[in-house]
């Protein structure tokens, strides 16, 4: 029963899928100088150069270094 009515709404259309056109609530919400201001130049882009991951890493590093010499020294 569940199959046939499953067979049913697939031939009459009524899963017809996500919207045609896609909405961006960064467009919705700013004017397009901000926007075009927001998008970075490829080859002119002087951005950070570490960011939150790489920050991350580093100090997970850090402190795998730190739990390893605290082994050796005390055991």
């Amino acid at each position: 029963a569940d199959y046939n009515q499953l067979g049913f709404n697939l031939r009459s259309n009524i899963f017809q899928g996500g919207p045609l056109e896609s909405r961006s609530l960064m467009k919705d919400s700013y004017t397009p100088d901000i926007i075009q201001k927001a998008a970075r130049d490829p080859k002119n882009w002087h951005g950070r150069r570490t960011d939150e991951l790489g920050k991350w890493h580093q100090k997970n590093a850090l402190n795998l270094n730190l739990q390893k010499a605290l082994e050796d020294k005390y055991g």
